[in-house]
């Protein structure tokens, strides 16, 4: 006995204790009534108390839906989500978060964990042609718990960038994990080539890039110093948030050296598809690299 037939049953049944007989299009009406249609032509409802399951709720379109009811002015609310990504227009259930804002609050925060604890995929770095060196932090904890041994490298580390890198060059640009390698994996491919292409188009020249693993800003400053260039700029994850985990930043600092002032250094942040798309940023990173060396001073003495 299928569904249909044991609940034409019952309903025939409660319908005949209700009184005397029951003809079979009463049954049949209530059986219909009583089944949604298979094919029913209306959407699912996906409303604040109804999540679909198949969508993605850390996509940008889910986010920015609003799971508050019945808002004041849903037309400047949603103005309001267009310019933010920060979570506005939850709402809430009782003293709580509703279940998709907090679902989306734990997934973001899950990708964020993996944005710091993840190494870069080494096949990146083989495709890009980048070779990879390491700081002096042994494994991810030391590098997360030791700052000042993610900007030292080791001898041997600093032979092998001057046995593989051009010397003297006017600008060395690097990247490097730091906090995030899911940056690395969202912008490198775009930004790096987009960079390089724009300094050379303009007369530049542009020493060997290649990767640093766990490494913090302030370690452009050995680089500096191991290959004389003029200009060096780091591409690096920054500490991700509940925003993005995407985040990248470019560190550039002319005539760097190991124990200078972290004012000399000037920072193009927020790089990700959220912020300032890779290639945007790679084209104003090349003309601002050109100003610098124009200038011949970087951070807050460039703006003087």
């Amino acid at each position: 006995m299928d569904n249909n037939d044991l609940l034409s049953r019952i309903i025939a049944e409660v319908l005949a204790e209700m009184g005397g007989s029951v003809p079979a299009s009463a049954v049949e009406s209530a059986v219909k009534a009583s089944i949604p249609a298979a094919n029913a032509s209306s959407p699912r409802s996906t409303g604040p108390a109804d999540i679909d399951i198949k969508t993605d709720i850390t996509s940008k379109e889910s986010k920015g839906t609003p799971t508050l009811e019945n808002p004041a002015d849903m037309d400047s609310l949603m103005r309001m989500k267009t310019k933010t990504p920060a979570r506005i227009g939850v709402g809430r259930a009782g003293g709580r978060l509703k279940t998709q804002t907090l679902l989306t609050l734990r997934a973001d925060h899950a990708a964020a964990k993996d944005a710091v604890f993840m190494d870069v995929d080494p096949a990146l770095l083989e495709k890009m042609g980048l070779f990879s060196v390491t700081t002096m932090c042994t494994d991810k904890n030391q590098f997360l718990t030791r700052p000042d041994l993610g900007r030292k490298f080791s001898d041997e580390a600093i032979r092998e960038i001057q046995s593989k890198c051009q010397k003297n060059p006017d600008v060395q640009i690097y990247a490097s994990d730091g906090l995030s390698s899911t940056a690395i994996k969202a912008n490198l491919e775009n930004i790096l080539p987009a960079i390089m292409d724009g300094l050379k188009a303009k007369g530049i020249s542009v020493g060997t890039p290649f990767f640093v693993k766990y490494g913090r800003v302030g370690a452009e400053d050995a680089i500096s110093e191991a290959l004389g260039c003029k200009v060096v700029c780091v591409l690096i994850g920054e500490r991700p948030g509940l925003a993005t985990a995407e985040s990248m930043s470019a560190y550039i600092a002319y005539n760097a050296t190991v124990g200078m002032p972290e004012a000399r250094r000037t920072v193009v942040s927020n790089i990700h598809s959220g912020g300032i798309a890779a290639v945007e940023a790679g084209a104003y990173i090349a003309d601002l690299i050109e100003k610098i060396l124009k200038a011949k001073k970087s951070g807050v003495e460039l703006q003087n």
